[in-house]
């Protein structure tokens, strides 16, 4: 019996099959990309007074001098994403970000190179993009920034630790955000001296862990610090400057005399401030922040004293700075009223200033941390010269004081497979639902009226649900990604960005080996659905759809695997072409982008549709490139699962008629590649009342099993 593949169907099952895998071949030996900017480049970016140094010899990173009291100190570190962390979009290369990152890990700027996004391309307009990575100004390296929901900040989200999101763009803006920390923690590791180590790491001291102890203890347990400078010391730090003798007094006169203590631990905070000050400090703070607190015994009016009345309160002290592992930790005064009686007993008299550090800082009180008082000195009348030395004093609390906790571990692409949980949950019920249905061929399938409320109802959630809500429409721009994905690291990590597509992916690539093609485009396509939905429309307009021909059909049908030809090969080519090409999907306008697009994709789109009016999914049958691509894997399914008769084709031709996909040869047999699995022949051939051979066999009073018929 002769074979119902349409002509050329050896080049599509054999030859396609052979020059996609020897393309792959070429496409692993190719090399990686790299950054694209060079000094004149750089400079453009930063202008004077700012100065581009010389780039680093270990990492591909630029330092930014800015004059400072007449030397230059680092500005920030400018490097490209692409070059420390690689990690592939949604376009199948890794986006090119420049990124400033200043020495104390915070973000100066972020500004766009090249990306490859679809969604961008062409869709939303770069714009957003733009925007979203302005947001990073101001930020932290040091804590774990995540992409919240659009305008998740105004909705009470952290501004420290959260970006606000872009609608339709979630999987696209999780890849920059990881593109952009990843990178940034390179730099932060070999330039600025702290890792990856306390991002997302909460460090809280124990709230039921208290002793009354009074200052003479503290100091002995060293829980709270003391740092004295005298005359004589500041003269050994000064000597050979010039001003090593400037200081008045004897040798043994104190300069500053400061007391230090980490507030948070209830031990220490109750002792100092009182438990009435101490409580209302912690409301004050919040959780995850800190509060160090500053007492200097010298008189007010000393120049020496850095919480003196020159102090500004609410201000970042000048003179004091706070410090771990080499790198300054953000902490401003809180404002609080200096000069109160409220404090504890015992406190020698003096003026105190609470500092506060923020959680986005990363400081880590259960690690050794440093204070530090800096002494300036000028030396010359006309031009003056400021000398500056620093006086440390390291606090180092027990580790048993505080909890640790970083309850967000695990890999970046775990964030939103936990964020999309419930629409997951959803997802996998409809799977759930869906396979029993279409597997039990005597149950539900069979019943005419009620499966066919069960499909409508279905294809609505896939449309509204699936389609416009999770935006897990299945689309050829991922296979465009895994061609470019082959060329840069190899890596195809960004799949798990985008969680309810992957796991659609994994269902329709299962049904494909063993039912083939149709379990997806029939059921599970968003565009496929509204396709369904608008050819609904036909009859109350009165419009009679038009029946191919057969040769032109056959020939039409070979067009979707030239489409997927030349999508792959531009891609493999390097060549923005795929982009464009990819266009003659319609999803990201109808689906993704629910319309909301320029004037020609739109119009190009409710052109498919219309087209659907009189050709019923013309656009699946003949142009889609995904329906392609499953249709050449489909041809490896296990099952030829679709029921026929001896009958079938001679001399019944019903099924054949009613199919409205012309997946159904004049022999009777499926054309799995081209059939969608709405199953109407099936339920026909279980319909005593559709089925002619058993309306046949009824009035000739016998009975003939259905049985399957293996295609050759």
């Amino acid at each position: 019996m002769p074979s119902p593949l349409p002509r050329g169907g050896w080049w599509a099952t054999r030859a396609c099959p052979l020059c996609l895998a020897l393309l792959a071949f070429l496409l692993a030996i190719l090399p990686a990309s790299a950054g694209q900017l060079d000094r004149a480049a750089l400079e453009s970016h930063f202008p004077p007074p700012l100065v581009v140094g010389e780039k680093d010899g270990a990492l591909p990173v630029w330092p930014i001098l800015k004059q400072q009291a007449g030397a230059y100190e680092v500005f920030a570190y400018a490097f490209e994403s692409v070059d420390l962390a690689p990690i592939p979009g949604f376009g199948g290369t890794p986006p090119d970000l420049l990124i400033a990152l200043a020495p104390d890990g915070t973000f100066r700027d972020v500004k766009v190179i090249a990306h490859r996004e679809p969604v961008f391309l062409e869709g939303l307009g770069s714009e957003p993009l733009f925007a979203f990575v302005e947001q990073y100004a101001g930020l932290s390296a040091k804590q774990a920034i995540r992409v919240g929901r659009p305008n998740a900040r105004a909705a009470g989200a952290p501004p420290q630790t959260t970006v606000d999101g872009i609608s339709m763009a979630t999987a696209s803006t999780r890849v920059i955000n990881q593109s952009i920390l990843a990178s940034a923690l390179v730099v932060a590791r070999g330039k600025l001296g702290f890792g990856a180590a306390n991002v997302g790491l909460s460090v809280q001291a124990k709230p039921g862990l208290y002793e009354p102890l009074g200052l003479p203890d503290l100091l002995a347990r060293g829980w709270v610090k003391r740092l004295t400078v005298t005359n004589a010391q500041a003269a050994v730090a000064f000597k050979g400057s010039g001003v090593a003798e400037s200081g008045e007094g004897a040798a043994d006169a104190v300069l500053t005399d400061l007391y230090v203590a980490y507030l948070n631990v209830p031990t220490i905070g109750r002792n100092l401030l009182g438990q009435a000050r101490f409580d209302a400090l912690m409301r004050e703070l919040g959780p995850d922040n800190h509060a160090v607190m500053v007492l200097s015994t010298g008189p007010a009016d000393a120049p020496e004293n850095p919480v003196g009345e020159r102090f500004v309160l609410g201000a970042v002290p000048d003179r004091l700075a706070v410090s771990q592992s080499g790198l300054i930790v953000g902490a401003r005064d809180m404002a609080v009223e200096r000069r109160d009686a409220g404090l504890a007993e015992g406190l020698p008299p003096g003026n105190w200033s609470i500092l506060r550090i923020d959680q986005a800082a990363g400081f880590d009180p259960s690690a050794p941390w440093v204070l530090a008082e800096t002494i300036v000195r000028e030396r010359g009348q006309i031009l003056s010269e400021k000398i500056a030395r620093t006086f440390p004093v390291e606090t180092a609390l027990p580790a048993d004081l505080f909890t640790r906790a970083k309850p967000d571990d695990g890999p970046s692409w775990t964030d939103p497979w936990r964020a999309r949980a419930p629409e997951l949950a959803a997802i996998g019920l409809m799977l759930a639902i869906l396979v029993p249905v279409l597997a039990r061929q005597r149950g539900l399938v069979a019943h005419r009226r009620a499966f066919a409320a069960f499909r409508l109802a279905f294809l609505a959630l896939t449309l509204g649900f699936v389609g416009w809500s999770a935006q897990a429409q299945l689309s050829i721009v991922t296979l465009v990604g895994l061609v470019r994905a082959a060329t840069t690291t190899h890596d195809l990590a960004f799949l798990l960005y985008d969680p309810p597509s992957l796991v659609l992916w994994a269902f329709a690539l299962a049904t494909l080996l063993v039912w083939g093609r149709g379990t997806f485009c029939g059921w599970l396509c968003p565009f496929g659905a509204l396709q369904e939905f608008v050819a609904l429309l036909a009859r109350p307009l009165r419009i009679r759809q038009v029946t191919v021909p057969a040769g032109l059909d056959r020939a039409l049908r070979q067009l979707k695997y030239g489409v997927l030809a030349g999508i792959l090969g531009a891609a493999a080519a390097g060549s923005p072409l795929a982009d464009s090409l990819s266009e003659v999907e319609p999803f990201k306008t109808a689906i993704t982008l629910s319309f909301v697009r320029s004037g020609p994709f739109v119009a190009y789109a409710a052109g498919l549709l219309v087209l659907n009016l009189f050709v019923y999914k013309g656009f699946c049958r003949y142009l889609c490139p995904l329906g392609a691509s499953l249709a050449l894997v489909g041809r490896l399914r296990v099952l030829d699962w679709i029921p026929r008769r001896a009958e079938c084709g001679s001399p019944c031709q019903l099924c054949k008629v009613r199919c409205r996909y012309g997946a159904i040869a004049p022999s009777g047999r499926i054309d799995y590649p081209e059939c969608f699995q709405c199953m109407d022949c099936v339920t026909i051939i279980h319909d005593p009342a559709q089925c002619v051979p058993q309306v046949v066999d009824r009035k000739r009073k016998r009975r003939s099993a259905p049985h399957p018929m293996a295609v050759t």
